[in-house]
């Protein structure tokens, strides 16, 4: 990223990277040893990026306050303890559970709620990607991850 890009990325999510509640997404681990925090940073660069190389035109602020909320669940979704049914488990419920605290938090649009809620298409079917916002975070996600897996 370019230096003005990289203005315009802290500008837009200055308010949420200063927030106790964000802040707290370091505490938990996502993939490997990346936190929620960091992988959260990482989807919110790379949709960024996505955004700027195939010349999409999203709407800037609705695609990273997404990507940076879309894992804001607060919780150890390794704690064996949440395995009990299959479709209680963290992939199919932490959409839901981050988009209600992101809700809870901050005065995010439907937009915003979107992208959030279906970050984990395809594994949660029903909730199709039918923005481009939510498209960009969806692959954002499945490419941050893959890359925080395997590289160590």
């Amino acid at each position: 990223m370019t230096c003005e890009q990289i203005r315009e990325f802290q500008d837009l999510l200055k308010d949420y990277l200063s927030d106790s509640s964000v802040k707290k997404m370091q505490e938990y681990k996502a993939h490997g040893r990346v936190s929620v925090y960091a992988h959260s940073l990482n989807v919110a660069a790379m949709a960024y990026k996505i955004n700027e190389k195939t010349g999409r035109k999203c709407d800037l602020k609705t695609l990273l306050i997404g990507a940076l909320l879309h894992d804001f669940y607060l919780y150890d979704w390794h704690d064996a303890r949440l395995f009990v049914n299959i479709f209680k488990m963290h992939g199919f419920t932490h959409p839901d559970i981050a988009c209600q605290n992101a809700v809870d938090h901050f005065d995010i649009d439907e937009n915003v709620q979107k992208v959030i809620r279906c970050h984990m298409w395809p594994l949660t079917f029903r909730r199709f990607p039918s923005s481009r916002e939510a498209m960009i975070v969806c692959m954002a996600d499945k490419l941050s991850a893959l890359k925080e897996t395997f590289t160590r």
